[in-house]
């Protein structure tokens, strides 16, 4: 692998993935032999969300279970929107992943008799979850992923940040502008892949690295690509409150052992709620903002023998608890919904294809159809593995584009972040409503029309929650508290941008 290359490498028939966690580096580990560019924005191993994963791998692996339990667990979860053969293609995937990975060394944690640990998370029927260290799953995969493709000669890795998507004449994805150290980069390719994660640093609270923003979904919808289901956007109920931004987070696996939800006085919160503390994530959010809006401070509540446990069996959030001051075998740990993973993005088909022809999307970006209205826990590192070599044989069939036409260079207008942030937190949250969400549109869609990415995609997510009437899944309406006929939201930049009249100032 030649992480400092020259660009001139980059040949028309040479694919570019855009991102390296799971997803990217998957991706680019199925395209091989064929020559990839692996562009990221962060070296490897850094920058990316994979590593903070705490949960682990959903797989049909115990004598009990199946694929199809697998499958159905997801599409209860997807609450109306997930697509039954997406999830049963997923799931029956599931085991030869984890065999994949296997063969490539993950560590994951085994029995006394060597077989794969299971554990058990919300809205699961069966202990499925594959885990490795604990909960340090998503960085010891990731580890693993970098290794294979640090040996891998087909790929080169080059630290840039993707700006633009180029085009042929016909319209066809032809490569990708970047820019490295102020300099514009213009590579050419037969395919481009987006891996880039999700839009969680959109949000004021969040557990999601800060370049979480959204930058591969700007760049799909510039290109002209559709969007789906942008407003489902799923809070984990349980990142740590301490103060911390990005927040760390509680893994869900924690309850799955035994840990409960209380208030100051150790009651439940849970409490006459189907589900309990393993209820869908969706349903936990909305139970802990409800109470903290009443006044009510929440726990989790880990103390005794779990608390004493936890420095083997969940050394990650042990170790948060330490830095924050928390001894979990004696004190309960304050938790709060933070923006965690975005179900919507690229709408795309089981090859992982856009809607614009040589484009695909891989991982958080994407639209696949799996997750529906709510994600279930641990479904997106096995969503993400599952669709690389799928995306990498349908690429087999892309034809080689035309010239790449010149992309104008537009100055990039300065982002308010903290301003885009407040706005998503506080209309855009657990909890939303026509006015809230009517606000966001008109203050965030002066800027996005100026060029900001973070301002266009947090309007998308802002105009797709306005549209959706109804509440489902991690989209709750208190204006509108029922459901409506299933239908999924799709739209292009071109529509959100003459969807709205602009009658107030960029935040004003």
């Amino acid at each position: 692998m030649n992480a400092h290359a020259p660009f001139s490498f980059a040949t028309p028939d040479r694919v570019i993935v855009i991102g390296a966690g799971v997803a990217g580096l998957a991706t680019a580990l199925r395209l091989a032999p064929r020559p990839v560019t692996l562009v990221t924005a962060s070296p490897l191993g850094l920058g990316t969300a994979t590593g903070w994963a705490q949960g682990g791998i959903a797989a049909a692996m115990g004598e009990d279970d199946a694929p199809a339990l697998h499958a159905a667990d997801t599409l209860a979860a997807g609450a109306g929107l997930s697509e039954p053969e997406v999830a049963e293609r997923v799931a029956a995937a599931g085991p030869g992943l984890i065999e994949w990975l296997v063969g490539l060394n993950a560590p994951f944690d085994r029995d006394t008799v060597g077989a794969l640990a299971l554990g058990l998370e919300a809205a699961h029927s069966r202990r499925r979850i594959v885990r490795a260290g604990g909960d340090s799953t998503g960085r010891l995969v990731l580890e693993t992923l970098v290794r294979a493709v640090s040996a891998t000669p087909s790929i080169d890795v080059v630290v840039a940040q993707a700006r633009h998507l180029m085009h042929d004449r016909q319209g066809a994805i032809a490569g990708v502008v970047c820019e490295r150290g102020g300099t514009r980069l213009r590579l050419a390719a037969r395919a481009v892949v987006l891996a880039t994660g999700g839009i969680g640093a959109l949000y004021a609270s969040t557990t999601n690295p800060r370049g979480a923003t959204g930058a591969g979904l700007a760049l799909a919808a510039r290109a002209g690509a559709s969007l789906r289901d942008m407003e489902f956007v799923q809070f984990h109920p349980t990142a740590i409150a301490v103060g911390a931004d990005p927040m760390p987070l509680a893994t869900e696996a924690l309850r799955g052992e035994g840990a409960r939800l209380v208030n100051g006085l150790g009651a439940p919160i849970m409490a006459g709620i189907t589900g309990g503390d393993l209820a869908p994530r969706d349903v936990v959010a909305r139970a802990i903002f409800q109470a903290q809006a009443r006044g009510t401070q929440v726990f989790l509540d880990c103390r005794g023998a779990l608390g004493a446990r936890m420095a083997t069996r969940f050394p990650t959030v042990a170790g948060l608890c330490a830095t924050a001051g928390i001894d979990p075998q004696h004190e309960a740990i304050p938790v709060r919904p933070a923006a965690h993973y975005h179900m919507g993005g690229v709408r795309v088909d089981g090859s992982g294809a856009s809607t614009v022809p040589g484009l695909f999307a891989c991982g958080e970006v994407a639209s696949t159809g799996l997750h529906g209205a709510n994600r279930l826990a641990s479904n997106s590192l096995l969503e993400a593995m599952a669709f690389a070599p799928w995306i990498a044989e349908a690429i087999e069939a892309v034809p080689v584009p035309g010239a790449a036409q010149a992309v104008p260079e537009q100055p990039r207008p300065a982002s308010d972040l903290p301003t885009i942030r407040a706005i998503m937190e506080q209309r855009v949250g657990v909890v939303r409503d026509a006015d809230g969400l009517a606000e966001a549109v008109r203050r965030l869609m002066p800027a996005a029309e100026a060029g900001c990415d973070a301002a266009l995609v947090g309007l998308v997510v802002a105009t797709s929650a306005l549209s959706r009437r109804e509440s489902r899944g991690a989209h709750w309406r208190s204006d509108c508290p029922d459901q409506a006929p299933v239908r999924h939201t799709e739209t292009t930049l071109a529509e959100v941008l003459s969807s709205s009249a602009v009658d107030a100032p960029a935040f004003a």
